[in-house]
């Protein structure tokens, strides 16, 4: 659906194609896709192959049949076709054009687009999902509205993950601290994959939600995977991957429940004991520290195996470490002395 969205979005050719039909009073029902599968469907009309433009779009819809695009819009393959889907596929349309939509959508894997010569709408089928087009001003209001929630949170995220970064100093963690964090990253997340989707409706007019939503979520998906790295319990069949999967996954009611948010990612304690002490491995306090590569943080967390350790060595030790190096061990240990000291600053000011 979001391919087919970003089809029809403002600045593409395809929707000013639509916008005209809407604004001289017709209707049109467009199928985007020529494959045999399409064609199989297809009675009467006749061929074109031409290239696509708004304007023909618009003078092809003043007649009844469908009009058949390229799966790309570039060219209309066919115009006034009389499309024959089969007439067992249920619909939940009332319209002539809108029921033989859904069912087009239905049969076959190509999005439809009707647009409706009474009520005004455009409606997007993709398979068993429909989805009318709004006004932009209206997805513009809902997008900010979103943003605005999205703002809230990643207050709220930034306020635990600054919190849990004092208590992994201190030594001091908790499953309840670490499943919090989670908990926030994965709300964050998907409030942020919602405004994803009012950018890829938005088109062109998206531009400026497009850049708030990147500022905001700088760091959170590393974060996330971070956190689950330095506390997960790695099984043979169950990798960072899966772990990351199965955060996704989970039901919105389950994700308000820290326990069942500890038990779905086999974290230690298997989410019975909300207080039971943690350590932390260091993956997320050893990536704030500048121009560090991964491969050299999994070296350091293979070498001592907690952060506390990696706290406690000395430049020397650190040097010792593959790909490590003098100037490098000295840059960590600085770095994390200046992380402690923040976030312990943070923490009880």
């Amino acid at each position: 659906m979001l391919e087919a969205l970003a089809a029809v979005a403002p600045g593409k050719p395809l929707r000013e194609g639509l916008d005209r039909i809407l604004q001289a009073g017709m209707g049109a029902l467009v199928v985007v896709g020529d494959g045999p599968e399409v064609l199989n469907i297809c009675s009467g009309g006749f061929l074109l192959d031409a290239a696509f433009s708004p304007q023909r779009l618009s003078e092809l819809a003043k007649m009844d049949g469908a009009i058949i695009l390229a799966p790309d819009a570039s060219r209309i393959a066919r115009a006034n076709v009389h499309l024959v889907p089969n007439p067992n596929v249920p619909t939940s349309e009332t319209g002539t054009r809108h029921r033989t939509a859904e069912r087009v959508a239905r049969s076959i894997n190509v999005p439809v687009v009707a647009v409706s010569e009474d009520q005004q709408v455009i409606a997007v089928y993709v398979g068993d999902e429909k989805h009318p087009l709004e006004a932009i001003p209206r997805l513009l209001n809902r997008a900010n509205q979103a943003l605005s929630t999205l703002e809230r949170y990643k207050n709220r995220l930034d306020a635990v993950a600054g919190s849990l970064s004092a208590l992994e100093i201190e030594d001091l963690v908790t499953l309840r601290d670490v499943v919090t964090v989670l908990q926030r990253t994965e709300m964050v997340r998907r409030i942020a994959e919602e405004v994803d989707g009012y950018i890829v409706e938005l088109g062109v007019d998206g531009r400026l939600v497009r850049l708030q939503l990147e500022e905001l979520m700088g760091g959170v998906d590393d974060d996330r995977r971070l956190v689950i790295k330095d506390y997960f319990q790695e099984a043979g069949d169950w990798h960072l991957g899966e772990a990351l999967a199965a955060l996704s996954e989970l039901g919105t009611d389950d994700l308000l429940d820290l326990k069942a948010v500890a038990a779905a990612l086999h974290l230690p304690g298997g989410g019975v004991d909300l207080d039971a002490n943690l350590t932390a491995r260091g993956n997320r306090l050893l990536a704030k520290v500048p121009r560090l590569p991964d491969n050299v943080i999994d070296s350091i967390v293979e070498r001592f195996g907690t952060l506390q350790k990696i706290m406690r060595a000395s430049i020397d030790d650190l040097d010792d470490v593959k790909d490590v190096g003098e100037t490098r061990a000295r840059a960590i240990k600085e770095g994390l002395s200046r992380l402690a000291e923040t976030s312990i600053l943070d923490r009880y000011s």
